[in-house]
């Protein structure tokens, strides 16, 4: 049976303006209608989501979601408000989110939030550096066992996992990560889920890979790195930049 493919646009705090936004996503829209047999999500920030409607193939996703319950707390989304504006997946745990002070706690219950809503996580992991002794898998290892320990199977098979090195992001395609290291990558990740979880949903659990995907590099890195698809930043907000990508993992 072939794999499922995904791509995911975090378009992060880009466009400034309405008008843009809509001129982005009908382009991000057009390309997903022409890609076979990929998943295309697209998170813009959050205030441009009541602009949007989801079609087939085409689904939206939030950048980031409120962990906390009740009402009081000053600029939070909680997941239940993201329900009525067709929101299917969420990002949590992305390294500039981290970087801010998001923690491996915060990172749980934004996760589970988000389950309780029926809204699919999209978990992002990766070590800061990459040593030659290998101590960064005990970094991915603590991130995914932090976030999902607890979580019942049928609850782990609804979260994607994208691994985000953060050395490898920012780069050109041609510095970035080698699809080599992206698959050694992977097998980790599933050996570290079947810590968890029976391996017959480890292997079902879709795995991403985001740092620097460029439309040059997609294609070797679907094809040898063993992924699923992929979390795309900056080049997802260049139409002609994103629709290459799309055909790109549509012909792998």
């Amino acid at each position: 049976m072939a794999r499922k493919k995904i791509v995911i646009a975090n378009w992060k705090s880009y466009p400034a303006t309405k008008r843009d936004a809509l001129k982005l996503f009908t382009a991000a829209k057009k390309s997903a209608a022409r890609a076979r047999n990929v998943t295309t999500v697209v998170c813009p920030p959050v205030i441009f989501l009541p602009l949007f409607t989801a079609r087939r193939k085409l689904f939206l996703g939030s950048q980031n979601v409120s962990g906390e319950g009740g009402v009081a707390h000053t600029g939070e989304v909680s997941a239940s408000m993201l329900v009525p504006f067709q929101v299917a997946y969420v990002i949590v745990g992305h390294s500039e989110r981290r970087a801010l002070g998001e923690d491996e706690a915060m990172v749980a219950k934004k996760i589970r939030s988000a389950l309780a809503e029926g809204l699919q996580p999209i978990l992002c992991i990766g070590e800061a550096e990459r040593d030659t002794e290998g101590a960064y898998h005990e970094i991915l290892r603590q991130e995914i066992r932090s976030a999902l320990v607890g979580l019942s199977s049928a609850e782990i098979r609804r979260v994607l996992i994208a691994y985000e090195p953060i050395w490898a992001i920012g780069k050109s395609a041609a510095d970035a990560m080698k699809p080599e290291e992206v698959h050694e990558a992977v097998i980790f990740i599933r050996k570290t889920l079947t810590e968890i979880i029976d391996r017959s949903i480890a292997e079902r659990v879709p795995i991403l890979y985001g740092g620097s995907v460029e439309s040059d590099n997609v294609a070797s890195l679907y094809t040898y790195g063993d992924v699923d698809g992929f979390l795309v930043g900056h080049a997802s907000t260049d139409a002609k930049s994103f629709n290459e990508i799309l055909e790109s993992v549509s012909n792998a």
